[in-house]
């Protein structure tokens, strides 16, 4: 009867250890990239997820956006054109020195300046220990045109107020923004 009672709980400790095993085996763990796949298996990842939007595009998708919600205008599409990506102005710190000689002896007496710059980027350090140069100033981006392609846009006030929007969110003047009637 003892031996039965000690095989029993000898049992139980094995079905137990058993069981978190099979536990440990079947969580997912992360897989290296490109490993642990079918043959013929392929992983789809959308285009927006590893390339980065650029200015441009980011400014015509929230564009495109606003004007599908206005009434009368119906599907649009919008190009924007730039004359620069914008720019980011760094913080400097300058050092000037300024020397004066002296020189007295005989024929060629009198005095020279000199002055002399140095500049030099001021950075900011992360935690990592990472220095990035710290940005005083970012310049948006200029923008040269806008045209946008507007199912409603055979209509001469959503045409107007196509361009009003346009002008009051980037500052374009009017001959600069084309709206064109869509197909």
């Amino acid at each position: 009867m003892e031996k039965l009672k000690n095989d029993g709980r000898n049992t139980i400790v094995i079905l137990l250890l058993l069981g978190v095993l099979l536990l440990v085996i079947a969580l997912p763990a992360g897989e290296p990239q490109g490993e642990g796949r079918a043959a013929g298996e392929t992983q789809e990842q959308p285009q927006t997820e590893t390339a980065p939007k650029s200015v441009e595009q980011e400014l015509e998708e929230r564009l495109r956006n606003i004007l599908r919600r206005v009434e009368g205008i119906g599907e649009v599409e919008v190009m924007i054109a730039m004359e620069s990506s914008g720019r980011r102005i760094v913080e400097k710190d300058l050092e000037r020195t300024q020397s004066t000689e002296e020189n007295s002896g005989g024929e060629n007496s009198g005095s020279s300046a000199q002055d002399s710059s140095r500049e030099s980027t001021v950075y900011l350090r992360d935690a990592q220990g990472n220095e990035t140069p710290y940005v005083v100033e970012e310049l948006a981006p200029q923008i040269c045109g806008v045209l946008v392609t507007a199912q409603g846009a055979g209509n001469s006030v959503v045409a107007a107020e196509i361009t009003e929007a346009v002008m009051a969110l980037f500052g374009v003047q009017a001959h600069k923004i084309k709206v064109m009637k869509m197909e």
